[in-house]
């Protein structure tokens, strides 16, 4: 980092923003553990305990996927249990409707009003998505013995649930705003790396108790591990580099040379965000209707359930689609080539304009072709391996899922942090300048002192 961890804490701005940060997320793993009035907590933890490996919260399987989106409130199923996922789904279907409904893309064009309004449209469809799957949960609880049966039960159960989720919301807007980072990023990132160490000694414990997994395994899973996260890392920072070519230009007196300078384009412009919602739309409705027990729908239920495999067939293609829908969203040919295109710039061979925005848009679709199978397969191959080992405790929170999640994160989060430390760097740098520095009689006096020294 630029400057040392020590620099980071000098900056007042950026030391307030990173202690706001942490008191969020110490009120958000509070509330982690307050539970739902009314629940028993000793069905939810059987539910749990056969969901999965004993003490694994369901790992391995969907209810540990749902239950690592949460933090492991949906196992404690505390007043935060339904997560930040309902939030999630409804930015999902707001951005699907903003490129095919007119008068929400007209809304997006808008600058800070239309967004202003965008938002509010996907904060009261997360109340009356919350409300629905919270009433949902209530309805499965109350058929697995853990809640109370009656309509008045089951509603205050759904406003309790829809209450956490709104105040989760909160805490993340809150977070992006006056904190570092992506809140509802860094919501499920604090989830995740909170539970990891229980999970790591749950696997060592069950190595050392039962034999599975075995020392090779257990030696196998952390070598995979460590090189998934060193993939994710060389991934992440891999870019294509497009050379720009600014020509001579004269203005008045001043000349300015011609120069070469890179557009970098990444491998995997979305990040995050694919699996995360991918998850998301996978999760939450196959556990409802596991905790309902319709007849009829279990039978096709087990087809999106992690290890069929129709649900890793299923998670791979909603993964690449979001990579092209979230990477069209953030990324725009089109103005890029526009811009370049004032600005005096162009790619060698290739005409300004029209054919400049081709083919950015040709390169950026083979891109995110091999960015989509990259986030499939990190998704879904370690989890395999671990369950392959015997370590499936080890899968919910060390999965591949998981880490990307975590290491996209806190790349994400290291990279605000180091443009506020550059950024106050270069203003102390322009404060302690001389006032002599202006026009060439500054450049002369100070090209004088570097000759000296």
């Amino acid at each position: 980092m630029v400057g040392g961890i020590d620099s980071v804490f000098k900056i007042p701005e950026l030391k307030k923003r990173l202690l706001f940060t942490f008191a969020m997320l110490i009120v958000y793993r509070i509330g982690i553990f307050v539970p739902t009035p009314g629940v028993d907590a000793s069905t939810i933890k059987k539910i749990f305990e056969g969901a999965g490996p004993a003490g694994s919260g369901g790992a391995g399987n969907l209810f540990g996927l749902v239950n690592m989106f949460t933090g492991g409130a949906l196992e404690n199923f505390s007043v935060f249990a339904l997560g930040i996922m309902p939030y999630i789904s409804v930015s999902i279907i707001i951005q699907l409707l903003t490129s095919v409904y007119k008068p929400l893309e007209e809304l997006s064009k808008e600058g800070a009003d239309g967004k202003r309004i965008i938002t509010r449209y996907t904060r009261i469809g997360t109340v009356f998505l919350a409300m629905f799957q919270g009433y949902m949960i209530s309805i499965g609880l109350q058929n697995q013995g853990a809640l109370a049966v009656g309509m008045s039960t089951a509603l205050m159960t759904a406003v309790t649930l829809t209450a956490g989720t709104m105040f989760l919301m909160w805490i993340g807007e809150q977070i992006t705003e006056r904190g570092i980072g992506n809140g509802i990023s860094i919501l499920i990132f604090a989830g995740i790396v909170a539970r990891m160490p229980a999970t790591l000694l749950l696997t060592i414990d069950l190595a050392s108790t039962t034999g599975e997994p075995s020392p090779l395994g257990l030696l196998g899973v952390i070598v995979v591990a460590i090189l998934t996260i060193a993939g994710i890392v060389f991934v992440e920072k891999s870019q294509r580099r497009i050379p720009v070519q600014y020509p001579r230009r004269a203005s008045g007196k001043r000349v300015t040379q011609a120069t070469t300078q890179h557009l970098p384009l990444k491998v995997n412009t979305s990040g995050v965000i694919p699996a995360i919602f991918a998850s998301t739309l996978l999760g939450f409705p196959v556990m409802i209707g596991q905790l309902l027990k319709f007849d009829g729908l279990q039978q096709y239920l087990v087809y999106l359930t992690p290890p069929n495999p129709v649900y890793y067939l299923t998670f791979a293609g909603l993964v690449i689609f979001f990579c092209y829908f979230y990477t069209a969203i953030v990324f725009d040919p089109n103005k890029i080539s526009e811009d370049l295109k004032k600005a005096g710039g162009f790619i060698p061979a290739v005409r300004p304009g029209r054919d400049t925005a081709q083919f950015l848009n040709t390169v950026l679709a083979r891109l995110t072709l091999w960015g989509g199978l990259y986030v499939s397969v990190v998704c879904i191959l370690p989890s395999l391996i671990y369950d392959g080992l015997g370590a499936s405790a080890f899968t919910a929170f060390f999965g591949g899922t998981a880490v990307l999640i975590v290491v996209g994160v806190m790349m994400d989060t290291v990279a605000q942090i180091q443009s506020h430390v550059l950024a106050r760097n270069y203003e102390g740098f322009m404060n302690k300048s001389p006032g002599k520095v202006r026009g060439m009689g500054g450049a002369i006096n100070i090209r004088g002192q570097l000759i000296k020294r």
